[in-house]
C-alpha cells in the first residue's frame, strides 16, 4: 500500500468551530457573506471557453446514484465547453490509488477529496496547484470564509467545496413504523426503545453496512460529540488527548449498548452501506431504519423502491445525556493537479451555483454553495437536512476526515479497521481504545 502522506498540518480547532459559525450564515438563496449571489441557471457562465479536443480526467469517490448525478454535472461542463469529460471512481480508496497515480505521474486533472486532510497533505507535497484568480474570485463570490479557510494551506487556496452532508440524519421507514407502533425518537435512551418495537414487529430495527468501516467512523463521532462535547471533540481530532482517555470509554459503552442489541440486522460488518439502505427502502425491505448521512436520499431514489418525503423521511440524531442538537458534517472538495485552461475552467465552473442545481434535484446533494437557489431542493426533507446543518447549536467537520489517512482514511487499516472489529465484538472497550492509540500515535508523525 502507497503511503503518499507527507508534511500534513493539521487544520486548527479555530478553523473548525468557525464552519459552524459561517454554515448558519449559508442557509440558501440570495445574498449572505459569500456575495452577491446567481439565481438558478442564470448569470454568467465560467465555462464559455471552447475547449474541442480536450480530454479532462475527473476521480471522486461517488459510485451508483451519487455518480450517476455527478456525470451530469460534468456533461453540461461538456456540452458547454465542447471538452471530453472521463469520470473514474476512487471508492473508499482515495489515498492509495491516487498517491499511486501520483508517483507515476498521471494524477488526474480534477479529484474531489473526501477528507481535508488529504487536501492539506497534497497541498504540502505540491502536487495539486492552488486555484487561479478567477476560480479564486468564483469562490469568494459563493461560498462563506469558513469553507475558504478549509480548503486554504500556508495563504494559498487550494479547493471548491462541491459537496457538503449532514451526517447527522436517521432515516426510517415510515410504513414500518407506523405498523409497528414506532415513533420518532428524541433521546438515545427513546431511539432505543423503537429499535426494539420495530424488531419485535418482525423487522431488524436497524440495518448497518460497514465493511470499509467509515460508517462507523460516523456512528462514533455522533455519539462522541453529544457524550463529550465539542471542545474534547476538536482534542480527540488533533490528537491532543488520547483514544485511553475516559471521555472515549463513555461513547464507547454507548455504542456498545446497540451493537450488542439484537436489533441490529445480522451481517452489519460484511453488508455495504448502500446495500443496508436497500435492506430498509427496497422492494422486500427487512428493517426499519438506517443511519446515515444527507446522501442516502440519493439511494433510496437510485432504488425506485421507496419515495424521499413520504414513506421514507429522517430524524435528527437522538440526544445524549440531555445534549443540545448537534451535527456531524462532511463535504467533497475538489482540487487541480495542474493549471492548464481548461482544468482551470472546471474549477471555476464547480464553484458555480449553476453546477450544483443540476444534481440537487435529484438528490442526495446539500451544497454548502451559498448562491444556490434553494427552491431547486427537491422536496421539504432535502431542505429540513440543510437546516438542521446551518441551524445546529454545534457543527463539527467529520473527525476521520480531518485526522491523518493512515489512521482515519484508509481502509484495512487504523480508525476503519478497528472500529469493524469493534462492531464486531463490542465486549472489549478496554482493547479497542489501546488499539485506536496505537495506530493514532503511528498516524500523527
Amino acid at each position: 500500500m502507497v503511503n503518499v502522506r507527507r508534511n500534513r498540518t493539521l487544520i486548527s480547532v479555530a478553523t473548525i468551530t468557525t464552519l459552524g459559525l459561517a454554515l448558519a450564515g449559508c442557509s440558501g438563496g440570495a445574498g449572505g457573506s459569500g456575495g452577491e449571489a446567481t439565481s438558478a441557471g442564470g448569470g454568467s457562465s465560467p465555462t464559455s471557453e471552447d475547449f474541442s479536443g480536450v480530454t479532462l480526467d475527473v476521480s471522486a469517490s461517488w459510485s451508483g446514484a451519487e455518480q450517476k448525478n455527478f456525470e451530469a454535472v460534468l456533461d453540461k461542463f461538456a456540452q458547454d465547453t465542447g471538452a471530453t469529460v472521463n469520470y473514474t471512481s476512487f471508492g473508499d480508496n482515495a489515498s492509495t490509488i491516487l498517491g499511486t497515480q501520483i508517483e507515476g505521474g498521471n494524477p488526474p486533472d480534477v479529484a474531489l477529496l473526501p477528507q481535508p486532510a488529504l487536501l492539506q497533505q497534497f497541498a504540502s507535497s505540491g502536487d495539486i496547484v492552488p486555484l487561479s484568480d478567477a476560480a479564486q474570485s468564483e469562490v469568494a463570490q459563493n461560498y462563506g470564509q469558513s469553507w475558504i479557510d478549509l480548503a486554504t494551506v500556508d495563504g494559498k487556496e487550494y479547493g471548491v467545496w462541491f459537496k457538503a452532508s449532514n451526517k447527522s440524519t436517521v432515516w426510517y421507514n415510515k410504513d414500518i413504523y407506523d405498523q409497528a407502533g414506532a415513533t420518532v425518537p428524541k433521546t438515545w435512551d427513546e431511539f432505543m426503545q423503537q429499535l426494539q418495537l420495530i424488531q419485535d414487529s418482525g423487522y431488524s430495527g436497524i440495518s448497518i453496512g460497514a465493511d470499509v468501516g467509515w460508517p462507523i467512523t460516523d456512528w462514533f463521532e455522533n455519539v462522541y460529540l453529544r457524550t463529550a462535547g465539542a471542545q474534547k471533540y476538536d482534542e480527540l481530532t488533533q490528537h491532543k488527548i488520547p483514544w485511553t482517555d475516559p471521555s472515549v470509554t463513555k461513547a464507547l459503552q454507548v455504542l456498545a449498548q446497540l451493537f450488542s442489541s439484537d436489533v441490529v440486522e445480522p451481517g452489519a460488518a460484511q453488508r455495504t452501506f448502500p446495500e443496508s439502505v436497500t435492506e430498509m427502502f427496497g422492494a422486500d425491505p427487512n428493517a426499519g431504519t438506517v443511519y446515515e448521512g444527507d446522501f442516502v436520499a440519493g439511494n433510496i431514489t437510485d432504488d425506485g423502491n421507496s419515495t424521499v418525503g413520504q414513506n421514507a423521511l429522517f430524524y435528527d440524531f437522538p440526544s445524549i445525556d440531555g445534549s443540545a442538537p448537534a451535527v456531524v458534517g462532511g463535504g467533497d472538495v475538489a482540487v487541480a493537479f495542474n493549471d492548464d485552461p481548461a482544468t482551470d475552467a472546471l474549477m471555476q465552473y464547480l464553484a458555480s451555483p449553476q453546477a450544483a442545481e443540476i444534481w440537487i434535484p435529484n438528490g442526495g446533494l446539500t451544497s454548502p454553495n451559498q448562491a444556490v437557489d434553494t427552491s431547486v431542493y427537491p422536496d421539504d426533507t432535502s431542505r429540513q437536512i440543510a437546516e438542521a446543518l446551518v441551524n445546529a447549536e454545534t457543527f463539527r467537520f467529520d473527525m476521520s476526515d480531518l485526522t491523518p489517512s493512515a489512521f482515519g482514511g484508509t481502509e484495512g487499516q487504523g480508525e476503519w479497521q478497528i472500529m469493524i472489529q469493534f462492531l464486531e465484538d463490542p465486549s472489549d472497550i478496554q482493547g479497542t481504545q489501546q488499539a485506536l492509540e496505537d495506530a493514532a500515535q503511528a498516524a500523527y508523525k
